[in-house]
């Protein structure tokens, strides 16, 4: 892609890519551009501490060293126009299988969990220097662990199998083209809610421990849900964490 320079680090293991790229970054060794990716890792995580499980050689596991041109006002808006550009590029891939994104940077596809966004920014000073994009992709499996009833892979959707380097190159030049020639704020937010998974329609979330149905009616630039709960008159907004979805 026009623009981008993308320098692919392969790593056969490591704990962590997105460590190792803030490592990079701390080290004065990262550009933006910088792309670790690793046929395995010990200590991938998600949102909120959770960990992601890979299969090794099987799963896209990479970080992307970015220099966001957004303010810190942002950082939402700034996820969501990563978010959108893997979405794309994986909704080319998979042709007329929907790709889609769960609340608040998950990948589905054909309604089940295909990977997960984890981006980990660095301020320096009140100046936002560099964002780590983690991104963790099922591509090659046909198999599942029992207590992941809702995943899926790139495979499982094309059935076709997929070079997971050649995968991250084009991911990645998306991503760190997403961050170069930023879009507004309002275009961003249109594309995200666009793609947003089970928007208009009803869903379960757990909130304190209730169970409760609501309508997606979109989500914020600041990242919130809005949520109109069933017999309801008005949304009302969440931020993730202090509510949870049920599938």
């Amino acid at each position: 892609m026009a623009g981008t320079d993308l320098k692919l680090i392969e790593l056969e293991f490591t704990d962590s890519t997105n460590n190792y790229a803030m490592q990079l970054i701390n080290d004065d060794k990262a550009h933006p551009g910088t792309t670790v990716v690793a046929r395995s890792q010990g200590g991938g995580k998600g949102q909120r501490g959770r960990k992601w499980a890979d299969t090794p050689g099987e799963s896209l596991l990479m970080s992307v060293v970015v220099a966001p041109k957004r303010p810190l006002t942002e950082q939402f808006v700034f996820s969501a126009s990563v978010v959108v550009a893997i979405a794309n590029v994986l909704q080319n891939i998979v042709g007329d299988t929907p790709v889609a994104i769960k609340w608040p940077n998950d990948i589905i596809i054909n309604d089940k969990k295909a990977g997960g966004i984890l981006i980990e920014n660095v301020l320096r000073g009140s100046n936002w220097t560099h964002s780590v994009i983690g991104f963790g992709l099922n591509v090659n499996q046909t198999e599942f662990p029992a207590d992941l009833p809702n995943a899926t892979s790139l495979h499982s959707a094309s059935g076709k199998n997929f070079d997971i380097n050649a995968l991250a190159r084009q991911i990645g030049e998306h991503i760190l083209a997403s961050s170069l020639f930023p879009k507004s704020a309002q275009r961003i937010m249109e594309n995200y809610n666009e793609l947003l998974y089970r928007k208009g329609m009803m869903q379960q979330f757990e909130d304190n421990g209730a169970s409760r149905e609501a309508k997606i009616m979109g989500v914020n630039s600041d990242g919130a849900i809005e949520l109109r709960f069933a017999g309801a008159t008005r949304s009302e907004c969440y931020h993730h964490g202090q509510i949870n979805w049920v599938w």
